[in-house]
C-alpha cells in the first residue's frame, strides 16, 4: 500500500506532461477530419483556417533565437551561483556544490551562443 504514494506522484507528473500533448493531437486530428470532409464536399477552405492550423508549426531556430536561449541559460546558471554564494553565509559548504550545479546551465548557454554563430538560418524570427 505504501508504494501507491510514489506511483501516484509519478503518474501525476506523467499526466501533466502527456495529457496536454494528447489533447492537442486529438484537436488537430478532429480539425483535419473536418477539413477533409469540407474538401470532399467541394467547399472552399478559408485562408483563416489554414493560417490557424499552421501558426503553431515549429520553424528552424534562428541565430537570434539561439542567442536568446543562450543568454537565458547563462542567466539561470549565474542565478544559481549567486544563490549558492548567498546561502554560503549560513551553510559553509554550500558554495562549491551550487557553483557546480550552476555551471551546467552556463555551459548549455555557452553552447547555444556558439551554435548561433554556425546557424545557417540567420533570420530575425525567434
Amino acid at each position: 500500500m505504501e508504494i501507491l504514494i510514489p506511483l501516484a506522484f509519478f503518474a501525476m507528473i506523467a499526466a501533466i506532461v502527456l495529457v496536454p500533448g494528447w489533447l492537442k493531437s486529438r484537436e488537430r486530428s478532429e480539425m483535419q477530419s473536418t477539413l477533409r470532409a469540407a474538401i470532399d464536399r467541394g467547399q472552399d477552405v478559408p485562408q483563416e483556417i489554414i493560417d490557424a492550423m499552421t501558426k503553431n508549426v515549429k520553424t528552424a531556430p534562428t541565430a537570434l533565437s539561439d542567442i536568446r536561449a543562450g543568454i537565458i541559460w547563462i542567466a539561470i546558471g549565474l542565478g544559481i551561483g549567486v544563490m549558492g554564494y548567498l546561502i554560503s553565509y549560513e551553510a559553509d559548504g554550500a558554495l562549491h556544490p551550487m557553483l557546480g550545479i550552476g555551471a551546467i546551465p552556463v555551459i548549455i548557454g555557452l553552447a547555444y551562443v556558439v551554435l548561433s554563430f554556425f546557424n545557417p538560418n540567420k533570420g530575425n524570427r525567434s
